[in-house]
């Protein structure tokens, strides 16, 4: 067990002086919980859309935002079209930027890659 010194100033403790093991100790354990607690602030107040760093990464070199999530997730052009129902050379035409894509092609794309439609505008 540790031994915390109490100086005392007018018969009350004014000063703890505690060993630097327990010390570190305790600041850890006081960062961890500082950690936790922005983290799930940050969760509360933070409504805004997160980027893998490859997706990020890929638009920022050009790639259009619909590619870099496609192939983020591993699909090919067939397989989303496949799963979204929209036809392969639309997808490459929203790619290649010569459509932009209806409303609803863009949710239906957007819930094939499990994103908000949001992602797939350009930045």
């Amino acid at each position: 067990m540790s031994r915390v010194q109490v100086i005392e100033q007018d018969g009350k403790p004014a000063f703890y002086v505690v060993p630097a093991a327990l010390w570190e100790r305790m600041r850890d354990a006081s960062e961890q919980a500082q950690d936790v607690a922005d983290v799930e602030r940050f969760d509360r107040e933070d409504e805004g859309l997160r980027y893998p760093s490859a997706v990020a990464h890929a638009i920022a070199e050009g790639v259009a935002p619909l590619r870099a999530w496609r192939e983020h997730r591993g699909m090919t052009s067939q397989g989303l079209a496949d799963v979204a129902g929209v036809s392969r050379p639309y997808i490459s035409q929203i790619e290649t930027g010569r459509r932009t894509g209806t409303l609803a092609t863009l949710q239906r794309l957007a819930q094939a890659l499990a994103i908000p439609v949001q992602a797939l505008a350009p930045l």
